[in-house]
């Protein structure tokens, strides 16, 4: 059987829409489906990160993340998005491994954070070309800087 796109307006066969398994046929196409979604998408992009980002902290999604993790798999799949990482920021990964040695051997002396005086503060680097160069802050106050140095960057 075949079925005519009101998007395209081309005659194609019922699987090139969604729903021609369970009988709720769509109207467009396949095609021009993704093309209005990814559409939507790119128009409304604030609204999605949100949601994607409100979506990701349900406890059910927060359970079946750490599940993953857990599995042969998800461990491989962690392992192989480091290494990624890594190969994509060699400058970065220097700088880390730097002052995890300059610490290690005491040349560099943790310190609180700068913000709110924790005492378990994070070695954060304005700059990886000077990777002992580094300002202590916590884990609330070091994300935070770095989402609004995202924020000023779009």
């Amino acid at each position: 059987m075949e079925k005519h796109c009101k998007a395209c307006d081309r005659t194609l066969s019922l699987m090139d829409f969604y729903g021609a398994t369970t009988g709720r046929i769509s109207s467009k196409c396949k095609d021009c489906t993704k093309e209005y979604v990814k559409a939507n998408r790119l128009v409304r992009i604030d609204y999605y990160r949100e949601y994607d980002r409100k979506r990701g902290d349900r406890p059910d999604r927060v359970e079946a993340r750490s599940a993953y993790q857990a599995t042969e798999q998800g461990k491989q799949a962690g392992s192989r998005a480091k290494r990624r990482y890594a190969e994509r920021n060699p400058d970065k990964r220097i700088a880390v491994n730097m002052v995890n040695n300059a610490i290690r051997d005491g040349k560099l002396p943790r310190r609180p954070c700068e913000v709110c005086g924790a005492e378990r503060a994070q070695a954060h680097h304005d700059d990886y070309s000077k990777p002992l160069d580094v300002r202590w802050l916590c884990a609330k106050h070091h994300a935070e800087h770095h989402k609004a140095m995202r924020r000023s960057a779009a």
